[in-house]
């Protein structure tokens, strides 16, 4: 079998898809690819994001997590649009070569969680 490569899509359901819309494109500044019914599509550096309005019980809490080369500058960017984030940047794991795993969790316009995540390395 042919070993997996890159993920292609990820998606989300969200309840109300214009305000998700909205808030994906002008909060978050993800480029919009194209609205389709209940379907919203945005391009995450080569993976594409679909949001799906879900008219049947609550949305489906699942974390995305955003790879950012600096996440402090990514942080502060995201704060100065409006995002609130749990806590600020922290360090969750360190390797044995020093290697840091970054993360910064903070909630979408449903209050559902998402993440940024950066690898910092040490010495």
């Amino acid at each position: 079998m042919e070993a997996l490569g890159t993920i292609g899509q990820l998606s989300r359901s969200v309840a109300d898809i214009g305000a998700a819309e909205i808030w994906w494109r002008d909060v978050l500044g993800l480029p919009h690819l194209f609205t389709y019914g209940n379907l919203a599509f945005f391009d995450c550096d080569g993976v594409r994001l679909m949001l799906s309005a879900e008219p049947e019980g609550p949305p489906q809490a699942n974390i995305i997590y955003f790879r950012v080369a600096d996440i402090a500058a990514a942080h502060t960017a995201l704060l100065e649009r409006g995002v609130s984030f749990l806590r600020p940047p922290h360090c969750i794991h360190r390797h044995a070569d020093g290697t840091e795993e970054w993360m910064a969790f903070f909630s979408d316009n449903e209050d559902r969680p998402l993440a940024l995540m950066s690898q910092l390395r040490t010495g």
